[in-house]
């Protein structure tokens, strides 16, 4: 079954829910009309230049230019969660970016190398989608742990600065808190986990059923990347909390957060 094509008056059919949104919005005095009107450009315009984009890269097929694209996803992701996590005492971006690098790339070509077995690993068609979901979900579970990560800082700052006082580092004053900040971020992960299927059919899931492909073939695919995306939300939730909190404290295991 081949899928059916969308065309331009489709597209601009679509507008329709938009409307429907904005309504509401005048209707209840929301004020949200021109956040719904700029989203929706932005939608179009970002979404239509990554499809010309990504032709382009498909077409290449470099190995250096995949990495590339990967480098600018992840960056945007890093962009995001500093955007959520606006700190003026620590900052956040430099470690975010290079510790979701690192992690992302890694879970990104065990599952094109080892799982999914493509060859070769950095193929656009898989490494690219793959490796957008992986940084797509994962800012989220960072943006969470972190924010809880400082609040936490800041909230225990006394009974931190006593067991400091008393002879602890910095790892054994704050290990609850950092306990608590991963998990934090891995609780959205995990209740994807229980209830994938019954709540909601996953998006890739459901691209894939929409091109054809059979409804068994795209669950496999799916579990593969429900699983991917708990280990990349739990190796990056640890890497960025464990960097940001030793940036939190001096070399003398001073706390700079006030």
């Amino acid at each position: 079954m081949n899928p059916i094509a969308i065309g331009p008056g489709q597209l601009l059919l679509c507008l329709l829910f938009v409307a429907i949104a904005g309504g509401a919005s005048l209707a209840l005095g929301l004020r949200l009309e021109r956040d719904l009107l700029w989203g929706t450009l932005r939608t179009f315009a970002q979404l239509f230049l990554v499809g010309y984009v990504l032709d382009s890269v498909f077409a290449i097929d470099k190995p250096l230019l995949v990495l590339l694209v990967f480098a600018f996803m992840v960056f945007w992701a890093a962009h995001a969660v500093r955007g959520r996590v606006k700190d003026p005492q620590v900052t956040v971006f430099v470690p975010t970016f290079v510790s979701m690098i690192i992690s992302y790339l890694a879970v990104t070509i065990l599952v094109t190398a080892v799982v999914v077995q493509v060859d070769p690993w950095w193929s656009p068609q898989y490494f690219i989608p793959l490796g957008g979901m992986i940084a797509g979900n994962s800012m989220n579970a960072i943006s969470l742990c972190l924010e809880r990560l400082l609040t936490g800082l800041r909230e225990r700052r006394e009974g931190i600065e006593q067991s400091l006082s008393l002879g602890a580092n910095y790892r054994e004053a704050t290990a609850d808190l950092l306990a608590d900040a991963i998990r934090a971020g891995m609780i959205p992960s995990i209740n994807a986990l229980m209830t994938v299927g019954l709540v909601s059919l996953p998006g890739m899931m459901t691209g894939q059923i929409l091109a054809g492909v059979a409804p068994v073939s795209a669950v496999k695919y799916q579990i593969v990347v429900m699983l991917m995306l708990v280990a990349s939300t739990a190796i990056g939730a640890v890497v960025v909390a464990w960097v940001v909190r030793r940036r939190c404290f001096t070399p003398a295991q001073q706390l700079i957060l006030q």
